[in-house]
């Protein structure tokens, strides 16, 4: 049977995921499972938010979850301490330079979201289909919400297979000179050019070379 009940606001003992959501821009299962992942990681690391790239974080999927592990660990995009590995997988990776120690948060195969609440499957199709009501948008987003708070708590076993790894630690971001591009004239870093008849060339420029025996 399904529950009807009014769910509480998702993340409330947990001090950061609201910040998560604003960033991420809503709530979510795979927001939640992302923050979940970063909290155990900073746990077992005993580490804190990464002001530069103290941590490291190698992150095997583009997914929701990423958004909530630059939030709470500090590693970004942008610093150079977040990289993708896109293989598909929800499985990331945490690496503390000062210690050396590393630890591998992978989805628990046995965990399904829609387990949660067997009722979320079909209302979703609805949804994705803009067939629902009113109504049923209303009903989707509090069925949402009561997942997420699910996650949040459930014990991380459950959520995730987690184990300590050796694994050699990516070298710092460096930052290259940048050169114009032969052909489009724009700036482009030195080492995402491919030289063509002896000239520069951005990648989005740059000639398919293809060789057919």
């Amino acid at each position: 049977m399904c529950n009807t009940s009014p769910p509480g606001k998702p993340g409330e003992a947990h001090d950061r995921f609201a910040e998560a959501a604003a960033f991420h821009g809503h709530v979510c299962p795979g927001l939640a499972t992302g923050y979940r992942a970063a909290e155990i990681a900073l746990s077992r690391l005993r580490s804190g938010h990464s002001e530069d790239e103290e941590l490291v974080t190698i992150a095997e999927t583009d997914a929701c979850g990423v958004d909530a592990i630059q939030v709470l660990t500090g590693c970004t995009a942008g610093k150079g301490n977040l990289l993708f590995k896109d293989y598909g997988k929800h499985a990331f990776t945490f690496i503390n330079r000062k210690t050396g120690a590393a630890v591998r948060v992978a989805a628990n195969p046995s965990f399904d979201v829609d387990s949660l609440d067997p009722c979320l499957a079909p209302l979703r199709a609805r949804v994705m289909q803009g067939k629902a009501s009113d109504e049923e948008q209303a009903e989707f987003h509090e069925r949402m919400h009561r997942i997420v708070e699910t996650i949040l708590e459930m014990p991380a076993e459950e959520l995730f297979i987690i184990r300590e790894v050796d694994i050699e630690i990516p070298e710092r971001a460096r930052i290259f000179s940048s050169v114009p591009c032969s052909k489009c004239g724009e700036m482009t870093a030195e080492s995402r050019v491919r030289l063509e008849d002896g000239k520069f060339v951005c990648y989005a420029c740059r000639k398919e070379y293809s060789r057919r025996g």
